[in-house]
Order: structure tokens, then C-alpha cells, then sequence
């Protein structure tokens, strides 16, 4: 199948032999929009960009990236814009938030009979929005259109990915999900049956590599080849949980 320039990213991260090849292009998607957000390009200083980041905000983690990044004067300007919109909603959800004389709470409203106040409203809505996260939801579903379209119909790829580690669980789940909303039902199943016995056999490898590397430990075993145990941990947390445990903090390019 002739590669075209979609498709690179894709056989990019396969051929780069790692726990999970969507986890590579996790990371490299992240990577894209943290140096869009604060490198030397100053989108942070278009007002339509900083727009988009001061109605969306970032979630914890994406915050935490940021401020390893080191763009300080980015981040501030990123944050004064942002934090003077969040001043303003928020200053709605503290007036909305009042007790009456007869002491009950007027920001109260029953749901699902639990009691949501309009401040918590407007804190957990808040939670669930990252411009990042958006952003890399955009172009993940996309990669997954591509992902399915080259097993489908490049030989080669597919070889690939049964030679292979598999993927992480996370993104083997949506890769099940996606498969199952849009591909059709024959094709779900070769998919599952082709890699099921993938991640079964790179799930037993990897719980072998971390075992010995338990009993690397015992002193009995101190000059017994290492075999892959060295990278037993991370690769571990990877095919658990996702992205990559030992990646060094992502800093903005000097």
C-alpha cells in the first residue's frame, strides 16, 4: 500500500516498537499542542488562540505539563486572561450560592437526589473541559479512522501488528469500541480475533519479565542475565494504565 502523508504518523508508531503505538501517538500529539500552546511560535499571544484557552482552561494534569514546560511569561499571560474569566463565572456561581433569613440555602437544587449548589455546578463543569484534552480528542479519532483504514487494507501493516507488542489496555479498549461503532461486524471480530492473542502473549511476557525482576534482587541471582527486566516496571505501567512512565518531563526547546 502506498504510504500517504496521513498515514505516517501511523506506521511512524507502529514501526517505533514500543508497548503501544497509540500511546506514541498520544504522546506526539500532546507534544504538538504543548509547543503550539507556548513555544517559540507565541500563539499565546493571538487573541483568537488565547480565546479558545481562556473558554476551555486546562485540566490538572495538562496545567502540570504546562508549568514543566517553562515558558513562564506564556503561561502568565495564558493564566491573567483565563483567570479573569473564571473571576467572572465564578463571581455568578457565588451569587447564585445564598442563605435566606430562615437559613435555607437558595443555591441548593435537587438532583438525582443529591444536592448540587452553583458553585459545585460550575466547578465540576469546569473540570471536564482541557483545551488540550479537546484538542487531542480531535485528532485521536482521527488517527483511529486511519489506524482501521491501513489494517484493512495494507498487508504489510497488519504483519506488523501481529509481530508486535500490542497496545496498552486503555487503547486497546477504544480500539474494540471504535472497531465496533465503525467497521462492520465481520471485520470487529478478525480485528479481536487477530490481536486478542497479541496482548494475551505480551501480557504473560511482560508479567514473566517483572517476576524475574523481583528475583533479580535475591542475591542468588545477582550475576543471572538480566533478560528484558531492566524496563519490566514501566513497560508494565504502560500496558496497565498508558503513555510512558519513564518519558522525561517535555520541556520548550531552546
Amino acid at each position: 500500500m502506498k504510504e500517504k502523508l496521513y498515514n505516517i504518523p501511523v506506521n511512524d508508531a507502529v514501526n517505533a516498537g514500543t508497548e503501544c503505538p497509540l500511546c506514541f501517538i498520544e504522546r506526539q500529539i500532546e507534544q504538538d499542542m504543548m509547543d503550539f500552546v507556548l513555544g517559540s511560535g507565541s500563539s499565546y499571544m493571538e487573541s483568537d488562540v488565547r480565546e479558545q484557552t481562556d473558554k476551555a482552561g486546562f485540566c490538572r494534569a495538562h496545567f502540570k505539563k504546562m508549568y514543566d514546560y517553562g515558558n513562564t511569561l506564556g503561561n502568565a499571560w495564558i493564566m491573567k486572561t483565563h483567570m479573569k474569566r473564571v473571576n467572572d463565572a465564578l463571581s455568578k456561581a457565588f451569587d447564585g450560592y445564598r442563605t435566606t433569613p430562615n437559613g435555607i440555602i437558595s443555591g441548593f437544587k435537587k438532583n438525582g437526589g443529591q444536592n448540587v449548589n452553583s458553585i459545585t455546578k460550575w466547578v465540576e463543569e469546569s473540570e471536564c473541559s482541557c483545551y488540550i484534552c479537546s484538542g487531542f480528542k480531535d485528532h485521536y479519532d482521527r488517527y483511529l479512522k486511519t489506524f482501521f483504514d491501513m489494517y484493512e487494507k495494507d498487508a504489510d501493516f497488519k504483519d506488523r501488528l501481529l509481530k508486535g507488542k500490542g497496545f496498552c489496555l486503555p487503547h486497546f479498549s477504544d480500539l474494540l469500541k471504535y472497531a465496533g461503532e465503525h467497521i462492520p461486524e465481520g471485520r470487529q471480530k478478525a480485528f479481536a480475533d487477530d490481536m486478542i492473542p497479541v496482548m494475551k502473549e505480551r501480557m504473560e511476557k511482560l508479567y514473566g519479565d517483572v517476576s524475574w525482576l523481583v528475583e533479580k534482587f535475591d542475591y542468588r541471582n545477582k550475576d543471572a542475565d538480566w533478560g528484558d527486566s531492566k524496563e519490566a516496571l514501566q513497560n508494565c505501567m504502560q500496558k496497565l494504565k498508558g503513555g510512558f512512565p519513564a518519558d522525561p518531563v517535555y520541556k520548550a526547546k531552546k
